[in-house]
C-alpha cells in the first residue's frame, strides 16, 4: 500500500462533516488468490484468464468484495477507525478491478448523529479517474464516553 493515511481512532466527539480518509493500494494476483481461498469464491473469472478472455471483461478481474474490502479496511483502521462497529454498507459496482490496478479507497463524512453515535458515510473506490464502486456506510462510531 502507498499514500495511505495514518490509522487509528477518531472519536464521535471529533467527527466533523466533510472529514474524509482513504487509503491506496495495489490490487495483485496474490491478492485475488487469497481472497479466493478466504472466500471460497472460486470464480473463473477471478482466477483463469483463458476463461475470463471470453466473458465481457474480456480478461481477470478481482473480486468485487475484495474492492469492498478495501473501503472496510478505511473505515476500520482510519474513520472512524479502531472501534468501528459496522452497521450497514450499500455497494454499487461500476467498473472491474483488473490485476495491477492500483485502487484509491476513500470515505466522507456526510451525516452525524450524536446521540446514536451513527455516522454515515460515503464510500468510494477509484482506479485512476474510472470509479469502481461506489456507496455509503453507516457506522457506530468510538466515544471518549466508553474508554
Amino acid at each position: 500500500m502507498l499514500d495511505n493515511m495514518p490509522r487509528g481512532t477518531i472519536c464521535i466527539e471529533d467527527i466533523e462533516i466533510g472529514m474524509s480518509r482513504h487509503l491506496v493500494k495495489t490490487v495483485t494476483d496474490r491478492d485475488i488468490e487469497l481472497f479466493a481461498e478466504v472466500s471460497t469464491d472460486r470464480n473463473p473469472v477471478h482466477l483463469d484468464e483463458d476463461y475470463a478472455q471470453d466473458t465481457i471483461f474480456a480478461g481477470r478481474i478481482a473480486h468485487g468484495m475484495l474492492t469492498a474490502g478495501l473501503i472496510s479496511a478505511v473505515i476500520g483502521e482510519q474513520l472512524p477507525g479502531h472501534g468501528t462497529v459496522y452497521l450497514g454498507q450499500s455497494l454499487r459496482f461500476m467498473a472491474p478491478v483488473r490485476p495491477g490496478d492500483t485502487v484509491r479507497a476513500e470515505v466522507t463524512v456526510t451525516a452525524i448523529d450524536h446521540s446514536k453515535r451513527r455516522v454515515t458515510l460515503e464510500t468510494n473506490c477509484a482506479v485512476g479517474k474510472t470509479v469502481v464502486l461506489k456507496g455509503e456506510a453507516l457506522v457506530l462510531a468510538p466515544s471518549r464516553k466508553f474508554d
